[in-house]
């Protein structure tokens, strides 16, 4: 639409007075007296920030079942994300929440004798203790059943029918109700029930059961945006991660792409925002879905100048490789209908199996992760995720695995060389880290010299794998240098050295052992924040001497002196044994 952000700037006293007049249209919360409630917090940070606040988004989770160990990786991701940003020093934004409307959780609701509102109260609540128990620094947990989300999607509404792009029509298909989406002939397809031996329909991309549905209703028109679409995708290497997903959107809307049915008869599905001006009608659920990534970030209330304060365009959305559909193609196409801007990445993980299954109630391998991170403890389960997960291709979940990766990484890796630094009696770190700041320009040994020059490259292929959306890479260069910095440790042997002559070369081992356990703890601050902040602790690194600028050899000559009780024997270590249960 033209000038939509004009309009908007215009009428922006209308809506600050709680009341938007568009060809007639009152949003919700004033047609029914509701008090407005206070969405955004503001800050000094972000008022007075240059740039755009970072700005990373979840899916909303649908409220129909409870959280699985897939939303717990999408959760992850964007607060490693958002987290790498803080610790550069960018003010950035986090947004999960609960996408609580449509025919699943219609459904779900009757099943249950329960209201749907009811059912959606107490999942978000669940959603929303998964959030707090794995540390996820998310700004917002919005839901769509909040007042200001339903004005933002019928004021997008009222646009788009506006401008010409809804029209009512008849439609038929083969609709899952699963996936919320219609499917054409050609990707559906019989199938047999392994549990009943019946011959149902299904689609072919999900295998979930479909039903065939004629009815009357409205849509969008998205072949419009065809050539728009493929145009935006060849100028956007990279707007897609991993690429070979980017490659199936484009091969998707060369090949299949047509109109969008974009509601739903009342007499079929009445629990979701009405159709404006037309009651019989029930907007789509991935309509209404997509436009909470806005509704975060203010729309529609933009002030002139102040579009970006509140993080709109988003710098990545995290979703699962079953929905990269409705956020590659819909999503920009429905923005592109209001010239609004589109968000700058779409990131796309795999997803996580049980012994090579996808995880299903039905057979009964679905991780709870409430109870993995009760029992194994919540950066470990942070750990796991982030450094096994996968973009391109899915990934294996077992105890097995989580118990390895403690193991070697955390407990023999990182919480060994912490030890090995930090607890000797025959050397002090404080004392060497003192003595070596007006050291720096001495030679070096050649092994003590090439440790030196790998510290020196840690942080920027740390930072090349974040900038590529990669926080696995990331994590795993992070804990390649801990591997490396425990070789080193052990060949050199500092503490076998006991003539005089060799007090230089234990001091010159010890600090750049030191420095990679400084840097090392800096950069794991986004995977493992409780047990990175413990491990600065023990180091005796300055609480603000924490942030990405210290990751720089020799940035920092104050530390070395623990700020806790470091004890002594395997249970007192950051990462002590744990118990394995059969």
């Amino acid at each position: 639409m033209r000038g939509h952000l004009g309009v908007l700037s215009r009428q922006l006293s209308t809506i600050k007075a709680g009341r938007l007049a568009r060809n007639g249209w009152i949003c919700h919360s004033c047609r029914t007296g509701q008090v407005r409630r206070k969405l955004f917090s503001s800050s000094a940070a972000l008022r007075d920030a240059k740039e755009k606040p970072y700005y990373v988004t979840t899916p909303i989770f649908y409220v129909n079942a409870s959280p699985h160990v897939g939303h717990l990786y999408s959760m992850l991701i964007a607060d490693v994300l958002k987290r790498w940003q803080v610790l550069k020093g960018r003010p950035a934004i986090l947004s999960t929440g609960t996408d609580e409307h449509g025919m699943k959780v219609q459904r779900a609701a009757e099943l249950q004798d329960v209201p749907p509102k009811a059912l959606c109260d107490a999942n978000a609540e669940t959603f929303k203790d998964l959030a707090r128990k794995a540390n996820i620094s998310n700004d917002h947990f919005i839901r769509t059943t909040d007042p200001e989300h339903r004005d933002a999607v019928e004021y997008f509404w009222t646009g788009l029918r506006d401008s010409g792009y809804i029209y009512e029509t008849k439609h038929e298909g083969w609709y899952c109700v699963s996936d919320e989406t219609y499917y054409p002939d050609n990707a559906v397809e019989k199938r047999v029930s392994p549990v009943t031996g019946k011959t149902f329909m299904a689609s072919v991309e999900t295998g979930n059961a479909v039903e065939w549905t004629e009815e009357r209703n409205y849509h969008f028109r998205l072949t419009a945006f065809r050539d728009r679409l493929l145009k935006f995708y060849a100028e956007s290497p990279g707007w897609i991660v991993p690429s070979n997903r980017f490659a199936e959107v484009v091969s998707w809307v060369q090949n299949n792409l047509e109109d969008l049915s974009i509601s739903r008869p009342v007499s079929r599905l009445d629990w979701g925002i009405p159709v404006p001006d037309d009651s019989s009608q029930t907007i789509y659920v991935w309509v209404d879905a997509l436009i909470n990534y806005i509704t975060v970030a203010g729309y529609p209330v933009w002030p002139p100048g102040d579009e970006h304060t509140k993080g709109w365009p988003a710098d990545v959305h995290i979703v699962g490789k079953d929905i990269v559909r409705f956020h590659s193609v819909y999503w920009p196409a429905l923005l592109m209908a209001l010239d609004l801007p589109l968000p700058k990445r779409i990131l796309s993980h795999g997803h996580w199996l049980m012994s090579r299954q996808k995880m299903s109630k039905s057979v009964g391998n679905v991780v709870n992760p409430f109870f993995a991170i009760d029992r194994w403890g919540v950066d470990t389960m942070r750990y796991f995720l982030i450094y096994n997960g996968a973009m391109a291709h899915d990934s294996d979940y077992s105890n097995e695995f989580i118990v390895d990766r403690y193991k070697k990484g955390l407990q023999r890796g990182l919480g060994n060389l912490l030890n090995r630094i930090t607890r000797p009696k025959n050397w002090k770190v404080a004392e060497i880290v003192s003595s070596m700041s007006s050291k720096q320009s001495e030679p070096l040994p050649e092994v003590v010299d090439i440790h030196r020059g790998e510290l020196e490259r840690l942080v920027g292929k740390v930072e090349g794998h974040m900038e590529e959306l990669n926080p696995s890479g990331a994590l795993r260069e992070i804990m390649k240098l801990v591997f490396e910095t425990n070789r080193f440790i052990q060949e050199a042997s500092p503490w076998a050295k006991t003539d005089e002559d060799d007090a230089a070369a234990v001091e010159q081992i010890v600090f750049y052992a030191a420095e990679s356990l400084r840097l090392v703890g800096i950069l794991l601050q986004p995977f493992i924040p409780e047990k990175a902040n413990e491990f600065l602790d023990r180091l005796g690194v300055s609480h603000d001497r924490r942030t990405i600028q210290y990751a720089v050899l020799h940035a920092d000559d104050s530390y070395g002196t623990p700020m806790i009780t470091l004890g002594e024997g395997a249970h007192s270590s950051l990462f002590p044994p744990i118990p394995v249960e059969d």
